[in-house]
């Protein structure tokens, strides 16, 4: 097999990765209305605002994640900020 098919087997198999993580990411929440709910009761300690939010956003997976990584972020700023 030369390298050429080699590179162009590579480029679609990382274009066919890269279509599937996309449409797992922007595809809308099918989480039943139970999960929902328990999710925001989980959400409770963290305050009701929080635990609202759980509940009346149809936010994507990515949109979540985003969400997720910008609270680790403050986290994180948060813990090494110096005293």
């Amino acid at each position: 097999m030369s390298s050429t098919m080699k590179s162009l087997i590579i480029a679609v198999v990382l274009v066919v990765a890269l279509g599937v993580a996309y449409s797992i990411l922007a595809g809308p929440d099918r989480r039943t209305t139970s999960d929902k709910i328990g999710d925001a009761i989980q959400q409770l300690p963290n305050g009701p605002d929080k635990a609202m939010h759980e509940l009346g956003s149809d936010r994507t997976p990515g949109e979540k994640l985003g969400d997720s990584m910008r609270k680790a972020g403050d986290k994180i700023k948060e813990n090494s900020a110096p005293e």
